[in-house]
């Protein structure tokens, strides 16, 4: 498994066809990994991009750190990534919490983000936020340990299972996340008249669906699309949000980027 050294942290990439001359960079959301995207999705991009997906810190197989989980690191973290692989300009995907990693780049360094795709970004400041996302985490393990152990697709013994519960425990006990994220409660205010193109990617039965229709207001260049399901549309509908991405970045693409 490629691992990269990104600011003397540990790394855990993967890269599907390099030759492409577009790039579209996925970043999945708090506690889980680029598994999320590996199977399904991110072949469906990468007939056509250069698809990159890479673990956040502490999640996958990227080095444990115990703090910098504001969207100001994490959003670092990714021009780091991205300097690294010599991308001067990407298309941007995050979902949940990667959708406010996305959000934070495209606002921080616009000239390095091409389009956006926000798939369930949650409002920082809901007090719901919290238990959408234990709710995702704990669907997310058990798709997790049914399906993979990692990208080889080897089935997840007892042993792999341990690790994983561990690295939940050590997530939500020992890192700096949970009073990360409470400083992140006003975030969403920065968005007002973002003008990059973005796709919005909400569930139709999720919690989160005010906040996508919000952006929808707030984005200059958005459009939002509701996916049948929750807040884990990734897991329940991986066709379908692959289809509406890859109509989404080659309806208005005029020009090649790296």
């Amino acid at each position: 498994m490629p691992i990269i050294s990104i600011d003397n942290k540990k790394v855990h990439i993967q890269e599907l066809n390099k030759g492409a001359e577009q790039t579209v960079v996925l970043i999945h959301g708090m506690f889980s990994n680029l598994s999320i995207y590996y199977f399904n999705i991110a072949p469906m991009l990468a007939r056509r991009y250069h698809v990159v997906m890479y673990d956040l810190k502490s999640h996958g197989m990227s080095e444990r750190i115990l703090n910098g989980y504001d969207l100001e690191s994490m959003s670092s973290d990714l021009i780091g990534l991205m300097d690294f692989l010599q991308l001067k300009k990407v298309h941007l995907t995050g979902y949940s919490f990667g959708g406010l990693i996305a959000l934070k780049t495209a606002l921080k360094h616009p000239d390095r983000v091409d389009q956006l795709i926000i798939m369930e970004a949650p409002d920082p400041k809901d007090d719901k936020t919290r238990n959408i996302i234990d709710e995702y985490s704990r669907e997310f393990l058990e798709y997790y340990v049914a399906n993979f152990t990692d990208t080889t697709k080897v089935k997840m013994g007892k042993r792999q299972m341990e690790k994983n519960h561990r690295l939940y425990e050590f997530l939500f006990g020992q890192t700096s996340i949970k009073t990360d994220m409470a400083g992140e409660s006003d975030f969403l205010s920065e968005v007002r008249g973002l003008d990059i193109p973005t796709l919005l990617l909400y569930g139709s039965r999720s919690n989160c669906r005010p906040t996508g229709e919000w952006l929808n207001t707030q984005i200059g260049s958005s459009r939002l699309e509701l996916i049948p399901g929750d807040h884990n549309i990734p897991i329940q509908e991986p066709g379908l949000i692959g289809e509406s991405i890859v109509h989404f970045l080659s309806k208005s693409l005029t020009q090649n980027h790296g």
